[in-house]
C-alpha cells in the first residue's frame, strides 16, 4: 500500500500546528506530568553533578540513592511552595526565574541540613551541593525558556495571524507584545516605531524597534503588515493626531489601546484594542479630582437628578452611584429614555435604592409631591431644552421649561429642606444670541441672586459634550454612515468640547467646592473648528474628504460663530481645582429680579414671542437677537408695546 506524499508546505504547517499545541497538551492543568518532568530534571542535575565530582564514575551508590530520593522530594516541595508546578511554560517570565532561584536556594539549605545533621551523611561531597543547585536552576529555567522560544518562533511564522506594527516602544508596548504572544491572539508583532532614537535597533520581547513614527509609511513597505496598533495609552490629543496622520499616510487600518484613565479606572485592559475615537484627538488631558471630598458629600444622602435620561443626566446618575448615596431619584419627562436608563442602572447590581419617576419639572404639584416623598438633600438640575434653532421657534416653551421650571423647582426644593442645588448651565449663557442661551443666563442670575435661606445654590457653566443627543458629532457620524456629505454651517464656526464623563466629574467637584451663588466655569481647553472635527471624523472612518465631501449650509437661527466662557465684567478667580474657575460679577437685586420674572411670566400670555424676548432682554441686557418681523427690533414692535401696556408700563 502506497503512503500519501505530503508536500513541504503542508508538512511545515502540520509541524507548526502540533508544536504550538504541544505545550498545551503536555503542561496545561497537568501538575502530575509537570512534577514528573521537574523530578527528572532534578535527578538529572544530581547525577551530572555526582559524575563531575567523581570524574564520571558513580561511587558510594548507597549514599547516592538515599540522598537522591531525599533531594527529589525536597525540590518538588519547594517548587510547589513557589507555585512552579503550573503549566504554560511558554509564558515564562523573569518572575519565574527569580522564583526558581529562591526555590532552589531554599531547598538546598534544607537538603544540606537534613542530609548532614539528621541522616548523618557527613561524607556527602560538599561540591555536589553547589553543583547540583546550579545545574537544577539552569535546567528548570532553560526548560521554560526553550518552551517559550519554540512556541513564539513558531507563532511568528504562522500564516493565520495578522501581522501588525506597534506605535510606541515603552512599557505599554511591552505589555501589548506579551499579550500578542498568547495563544490564539490572532496577531503577530513584526516591529515597533518610536520617536526616541536611542531605542532604534533595540528588541522588546524579541520584537525590533524599526524606526520613528514619521518613518512609518516607508517602514510598512519594507515590513509588510496588515494593521497598526497604537500602544501609547498616555498620548495627548496632539500626539494622537500626529500618529493617526502617520497611519493615514501608511494607508493601513489602525487601532489603539485604551486610555490611561480607562485602564486606571478598571474599565479596560491593555489588550482591549479599539478604534481611535474622536475624544482621543481632542487634546483633553487627564483630570485629577478630590474624589474623597465628593464621596463625603454624597455618601448616605438622597440625591435627585432632573433630566436624568439625557446625556449629562444619565452620566450624572452613573457617577453619583459610585459615591454611595442612600438613594438616587432619576426624574425625567421622557418615559422611553427613562426606561432605557433604568435598564442601564439596574445592571450595576448595587444595593443603593434607585427610584425612577416620570415628571415634568414645570408641573408644580407633581414636583412638590416627589420632593415631599423623597426629601432630597441634593438636587442636580439638568432638565432643560437645549437645541438652539428649535427653541428659536418655540420661545415660550424654552422660557417655560428652562426659567419658570427652575424658579418653581428651586423654591419647592428649599421648602422641602434640600441643602444643595446644582444647575447645569451652558457657555451659550455668555452674551447670548439665542433664547436658549438667554434662558440659561437668566437661571444663573436667579441662583446667584437668590438669598441662601439654608439651601446652597451653585451654577456650573461649560460648553458642548461629545456625543450628546442631537449634537454635531452624532449628526456627522450618521451622515458618514449614510454615505452623505457632511454638513457644517460655516467654515469658521468654533465650539468648546469635552467628554461627557469629564464634564460630569467636574460638575461633581464643582458641587463640592462651590459656595452659595457661585457660577463655576469648567476649563474647556481650546475651541475646535467644526470643519476640523468633520475632517477628523472622515479620517477616522478610513475615507478621504474627496470621497465624502463637506457642505457649508450657513449659520442657523440664533447661532454665532464662536462661544465664550466669561463676560467681560466677570472677575475670574481660581479654585482648589485647576480645571474649575469661579466667576464674580455684579450682583442683581433679588426683589427687582423677582419683579422682572413675574413680568416675564405675564408676557407668556401675550401672543407672539416678541414680548417674551423683550422681557428676557430686560433681565439679560447682553442678549441680542434678530427681530421677529419687518426688520424691527422687539423693543420697537407693536407686540412689545402691547405687552408693556398689559404689564402696566404704558
Amino acid at each position: 500500500m502506497q503512503l500519501p506524499i505530503i508536500k513541504g508546505d503542508a508538512l511545515r504547517s502540520i509541524i507548526r500546528k502540533y508544536l504550538i499545541r504541544l505545550p498545551r497538551v503536555l503542561f496545561h492543568q497537568r501538575p502530575l506530568f509537570i512534577s514528573a518532568v521537574q523530578a527528572m530534571l532534578v535527578i538529572g542535575s544530581f547525577l551530572l553533578s555526582w559524575l563531575l565530582r567523581f570524574d564520571f564514575s558513580l561511587p558510594y551508590r548507597r549514599i547516592l540513592l538515599t540522598s537522591g530520593l531525599l533531594l527529589m522530594v525536597v525540590r518538588l516541595i519547594t517548587l510547589r511552595l513557589f507555585n512552579l508546578n503550573h503549566g504554560w511554560w511558554h509564558f515564562a517570565s523573569v518572575s519565574d526565574a527569580l522564583n526558581i532561584i529562591k526555590a532552589v536556594t531554599g531547598g538546598s539549605v534544607f537538603f544540606f541540613a537534613v542530609n548532614r545533621y539528621l541522616l548523618g551523611a557527613v561524607g556527602f561531597p560538599r561540591a555536589v551541593y553547589i553543583l547540583e543547585a546550579v545545574l537544577t536552576a539552569s535546567l528548570l529555567s532553560g526548560a521554560r525558556l526553550t518552551s517559550r522560544v519554540l512556541v513564539e518562533s513558531v507563532r511568528r511564522d504562522s500564516s493565520h495571524s495578522k501581522r501588525v506594527i506597534l506605535v510606541g516602544a515603552g512599557f505599554a508596548a511591552q505589555m501589548v507584545i506579551r499579550e500578542l504572544a498568547r495563544a490564539n491572539s490572532g496577531y503577530v508583532a513584526v516591529g515597533c516605531v518610536d520617536d526616541d532614537r536611542s531605542k532604534m535597533g533595540v528588541h522588546i520581547q524579541g520584537v525590533p524597534v524599526l524606526g520613528t513614527i514619521e518613518e512609518l509609511e516607508i517602514l510598512v513597505e519594507d515590513n509588510p503588515v496588515e494593521e497598526i496598533l497604537i500602544a501609547i495609552p498616555s498620548a495627548s490629543g496632539k500626539q494622537m493626531q500626529r500618529i493617526t496622520d502617520a497611519c493615514q499616510k501608511a494607508k493601513l487600518p489602525f487601532k489603539t489601546v485604551p486610555t490611561l484613565s480607562d485602564i486606571i479606572r478598571g474599565e479596560a485592559s491593555i489588550n482591549q484594542f479599539r478604534e481611535v475615537r474622536l475624544e482621543d484627538l481632542l487634546g483633553r488631558e487627564p483630570i485629577h479630582l478630590d474624589l474623597e471630598s465628593v464621596r463625603r458629600e454624597i455618601k448616605g444622602r438622597t440625591v435627585i437628578v432632573t433630566g436624568a435620561a439625557g446625556s449629562i443626566g444619565s452620566e450624572l446618575c452613573n457617577q453619583i452611584l459610585e459615591y454611595g448615596p442612600a438613594r438616587l431619584v432619576c426624574l425625567d419627562q421622557s418615559e422611553t429614555d427613562l426606561f432605557f436608563l433604568r435598564l442601564e442602572l439596574e445592571t450595576r447590581q448595587s444595593e443603593i435604592q434607585i427610584a425612577f419617576r416620570v415628571a415634568d419639572v414645570t408641573d408644580g404639584e407633581r414636583v412638590r409631591s416627589l420632593l415631599s416623598e423623597f426629601r432630597p438633600e441634593i438636587v442636580f438640575h439638568a432638565a432643560a431644552y437645549k437645541h438652539v434653532p428649535l427653541m428659536e421657534s418655540n420661545v415660550q416653551e424654552a422660557v417655560k421649561n428652562n426659567v419658570l421650571g427652575l424658579l418653581a423647582l428651586v423654591g419647592l426644593a428649599d421648602e422641602a429642606g434640600c441643602k444643595n442645588f446644582v444647575l447645569i448651565s451652558s457657555d451659550k449663557a455668555v452674551n447670548p444670541t439665542n433664547i436658549m442661551g438667554a434662558t440659561k443666563r437668566t437661571c444663573e442670575l436667579i441662583l446667584s441672586s437668590r438669598p441662601q435661606n439654608g439651601m446652597r445654590c451653585v451654577s456650573v457653566r461649560f460648553g458642548n459634550v461629545l456625543g450628546s443627543n442631537g449634537s454635531v458629532v452624532p449628526v456627522l457620524t450618521q451622515q458618514l454612515h449614510n454615505h452623505e456629505a457632511l454638513t457644517v454651517t460655516h467654515p469658521d464656526i468654533k465650539r468648546f468640547f469635552m467628554t461627557t464623563r469629564e464634564a460630569v466629574a467636574l460638575v461633581l467637584q464643582s458641587f463640592v467646592i462651590g459656595k452659595h451663588g457661585d457660577i463655576l466655569v469648567l476649563d474647556m481647553g481650546e475651541p475646535v473648528k467644526i470643519v476640523d472635527l468633520a475632517r477628523t471624523l472622515i479620517r477616522l472612518s478610513g475615507k478621504s474628504e474627496h470621497d465624502v465631501g463637506i457642505r457649508f449650509t450657513g449659520l442657523r437661527e440664533g447661532e454665532k460663530l464662536s462661544e465664550e466662557l466669561f463676560y467681560e465684567n466677570e472677575e475670574v478667580i481660581p479654585t482648589s481645582c485647576e480645571k474649575i474657575k469661579r466667576t464674580k460679577g455684579p450682583l442683581r437685586d433679588w426683589p427687582e429680579l423677582c419683579r422682572q420674572l413675574e413680568e416675564l411670566r405675564a408676557s407668556m400670555s401675550v401672543d407672539g414671542a416678541a414680548p417674551v424676548r423683550a422681557k428676557i432682554k430686560e433681565i439679560v441686557p447682553e442678549y441680542s437677537y434678530q427681530a421677529d418681523f419687518s426688520g424691527q427690533t422687539c423693543d420697537d414692535s407693536l407686540a412689545a408695546r402691547r405687552f408693556r401696556a398689559v404689564a402696566g408700563h404704558d
